[in-house]
């Protein structure tokens, strides 16, 4: 059976693996990098943070390491695009931090979410979806492309330009703030999750960028791990089945999801929602936080997982750009949704040498 199909099958059943693997990785250490400012916030605990910076650490070295044995380019990957808008990335990257937080997860969080009981985080991923595709091919995409394309802003980002920053200089910045979070070696060595999810990243160019390569029915470009502009090819495709293709991405998300809501079965300490009991409007801030994130992640070419795993794998400048935006926006949300005690949190994260307690 598997002998009769195509590469571009091929690439989306290894995708959808991909995004099973994720999902259950998620789940299992719930995996946030939204949940990791939070926590900071809330508790000073720097748990999840931690993870979030090995995973950045993983991403750039196997990626890096992967593609000089594979001879594959990723400097002709959306991050490196001659027309980059600086302003639109910091703009959308703000615009994403702030959502996130309102919404109490970001994309690929609001997924696993969902997979593990949370119905209120399927409001957020539909907004994500609807605000994703209205930015880049619907209603908002005509008012916003004035800025996203304005001559002035371009050249003036055209200073800058889409450069590949040094690998050592990344890693070494990255390793000093991990050592801050962690403030021991040992816990280092404990951070798993963020280990595998880094791996994923590399996986997912090297199915992409080598094995796509070959692909000889529909052109594959080289994609890591994103969620914010698959969501919306995911409502897409789901409404326009006929028009649409399923592809590597949609793969992912699919997969993700399933992951998510398998492994929550087995880990059923977080498999419901939140049960705090904060008087917040969740469903008003499920929906105004996922159109801030479809916005936003259009704007800044990607999100906490698409520009600051996957873009950053890269070591494109562009990514290191929104995924600093993306976190001065969520920890300005997060002090103030904080100060008016509507920063809800169901669970502490803590290291294991630390006594352990779960649920507030």
């Amino acid at each position: 059976m598997f002998e009769e199909l195509e590469i571009y099958q091929y690439v989306n059943i290894l995708g959808f693996i991909l995004g099973i693997a994720f999902g259950v990785i998620a789940q299992k250490q719930q995996f946030c990098f939204s949940g990791s400012i939070k926590d900071f916030v809330l508790t000073k605990s720097t748990r999840r943070g931690a993870s979030v910076i090995m995973a950045m650490i993983v991403a750039i070295t196997a990626t890096t390491l992967m593609t000089n044995q594979f001879e594959l380019d990723l400097t002709t990957t959306n991050y490196y695009k001659s027309n980059i808008n600086y302003f639109a990335i910091i703009i959308g990257g703000l615009m994403f931090g702030t959502g996130m937080m309102i919404a109490d997860g970001c994309s690929n969080r609001s997924l696993i979410k969902f997979g593990q009981g949370d119905s209120k985080a399927l409001i957020t991923l539909i907004f994500i979806g609807i605000f994703a595709y209205g930015t880049t091919k619907g209603f908002l995409n005509g008012a916003l492309s004035p800025f996203i394309n304005n001559p002035t802003l371009v050249e003036w980002s055209s200073y800058i330009g889409s450069f590949k920053m040094n690998i050592f200089v990344v890693l070494a910045i990255l390793f000093a703030i991990l050592l801050i979070l962690t403030k021991s070696i040992k816990r280092i060595f404990t951070l798993v999750d963020g280990i595998l999810i880094g791996l994923l990243i590399a996986v997912a160019w090297y199915i992409t960028g080598v094995i796509g390569a070959e692909s000889m029915e529909r052109v594959i470009n080289p994609a890591g791990i994103t969620f914010v502009y698959p969501t919306a090819q995911s409502l897409e495709l789901f409404m326009f089945y006929q028009v649409s293709e399923f592809s590597f991405a949609v793969s992912v998300i699919t997969g993700a999801l399933i992951g998510a809501f398998s492994m929550s079965k087995v880990n059923r300490r977080y498999s419901f929602g939140c049960t705090s009991g904060q008087n917040i409007d969740r469903v008003k801030f499920n929906m105004i936080g996922g159109a801030l994130m479809g916005v936003g992640g259009i704007l800044s070419i990607g999100c906490t997982v698409g520009q600051g795993l996957t873009g950053l794998s890269t070591l494109a400048f562009a990514s290191a750009v929104a995924i600093t935006s993306i976190f001065i926006g969520g920890v300005i949300t997060a002090r103030i949704l904080h100060k008016k005690e509507q920063l809800p949190m169901c669970f502490l994260f803590e290291w294991d040498d630390t006594p352990p307690d779960y649920q507030i």
